[in-house]
């Protein structure tokens, strides 16, 4: 192919900023210009499915996409009466959807043949690219972090952050010759196969690490019917004292109002991260306060279950804890310690069978949204012995150090695959792929 001619050719100060970061990289690459988005596109069409009411259609809204897959994963096939307002655009089979919602969740898919001639939510803008542009070079322009750091920079709205359908028109791209274009596009599809394949796998293999505790604690106590363990519950292996099952204080008894930069502290569900104890936000009150409330104190080796928010995570107090109350958020659980060592009713709540039927027959919601108080004091638990527990409690330790270990190499390949896929997008859209 030819050098362009001068009247024709782009020069670096002549590009969008915007574009320019991405144009510097292929500017060595002849035949390679800058252009916009707008350019390279066709116009599309909006249709008003009310107008053919009885006519049904495949209507694609918002969340159809997956932004795991890049796949329209999910469709409602609706009657032209029944369309929602937002049900104005007509895809066509290959057309490139991106939601202009939340630009930088990375909602793109290419439409397939099946769903042509159906009907997207006004939340797409429709890239529909012109004879002489590869659909998939443009699809594969909407990743680079260039685009997508653009869309952030642009996107407005606190709540429900978007970008306009002209804000991702008048985004620059450097467009290569179109054989040029198919080889990009042949190298990265072989490429992210590979590269979905493997974070497939990669990610099967941390949801078994998180499982290896719950299965192997499951097997850890596989004897506890051989072995004639009690049957037992929560409320019967809580300190006898009255209030060692307890939430924190409601409504007017602590007002945000009451908080203070420094004093004594107060627990809420934030500091049970990862089924661990953590510092979390930083609340107190005063000493002063502290002695209305002194009833909701917790102490080291109680331990708490979050009721409010995400529900059912546990974390039991450390040795080291200053004094604290807990929120209405938690529930606080002193136990008797001649009955049931914190470590082992931690580990049963959270991954022995016997709990996990409990909790699922009687809680509501995937994050067991109706867990409250009384659930938790009914809650069926094997109690072997004492130095069993410790035992148990040990070996568990040891699992989930090991699970951890195997969860931090998952992670860190998941990551790496990322890191390949903006390499080579960064590669194929600077000329150097």
């Amino acid at each position: 192919m030819s050098r362009p001619s001068p009247a024709t050719h782009h020069s670096p100060a002549a590009i969008p900023r915007e574009g320019a970061e991405q144009y510097r990289g292929a500017a060595m690459k002849i035949g390679w210009q800058p252009k916009k988005l707008g350019e390279i596109l066709q116009k599309t069409e909006t249709v008003n499915p009310h107008q053919s009411p009885e006519v049904e259609f495949d209507y694609i809204d918002v969340s159809s996409i997956s932004n795991a897959t890049f796949q329209i994963e999910a469709t409602q096939r609706l009657r032209g009466k029944d369309a929602p307002s937002r049900a104005r655009k007509l895809v066509r089979a290959n057309d490139i959807l991106f939601a202009t919602i939340r630009p930088t969740l990375q909602r793109i898919a290419l439409v397939p043949e099946h769903l042509d001639k159906q009907v997207c939510s006004t939340g797409y803008f429709v890239l529909r690219p012109k004879p002489g542009i590869d659909n998939r070079f443009v699809f594969y322009s909407l990743f680079t972090d260039s685009f997508i750091g653009q869309m952030e920079s642009l996107q407005k709205g606190a709540s429900y952050p978007a970008v306009t359908d002209g804000d991702v028109k008048a985004q620059v791209i450097p467009v290569s010759p179109l054989p040029e274009q198919h080889r990009i596009v042949n190298i990265l599809n072989k490429a992210f196969a590979g590269i979905a394949t493997a974070k497939a796998n990669t990610e099967k293999n941390l949801q078994n690490a998180h499982a290896l505790c719950s299965s192997g604690f499951a097997g850890l106590t596989s004897q506890a019917e051989q072995a004639g363990w009690p049957r037992t519950t929560v409320a019967e292996i809580a300190a006898s004292k009255k209030g060692s099952i307890r939430t924190g204080p409601f409504g007017s008894q602590l007002l945000h109002s009451e908080f203070v930069d420094e004093g004594i502290a107060v627990l809420g569900i934030d500091n049970a991260v990862a089924n661990e104890f953590h510092w979390g936000k930083s609340r107190f009150i005063s000493p002063e306060k502290y002695r209305q409330l002194e009833r909701y104190r917790v102490h080291s080796g109680d331990v708490l279950i979050t009721i409010m928010g995400t529900c059912g995570r546990c974390a039991i107090v450390p040795d080291d804890i200053p004094t604290a109350i807990n929120t209405k958020h938690l529930c606080c659980i002193t136990l008797d310690r001649s009955k049931c060592l914190p470590g082992y009713l931690h580990a049963y709540f959270l991954y022995h069978p016997l709990a996990q039927e409990f909790l699922a027959r009687h809680a509501k919601g995937a994050i067991m949204a109706g867990l409250n108080m009384g659930l938790i004091k009914e809650l069926p638990v094997l109690l072997p012995p004492l130095k069993r527990q410790g035992e148990l409690v040990t070996a568990l330790d040891s699992l989930r150090e090991e699970t951890q270990h195997l969860a931090s190499l998952y992670e860190r390949k998941l990551a790496a695959l990322e890191a390949l896929k903006k390499s080579l997008l960064h590669q194929a859209f600077t000329g150097q792929l």
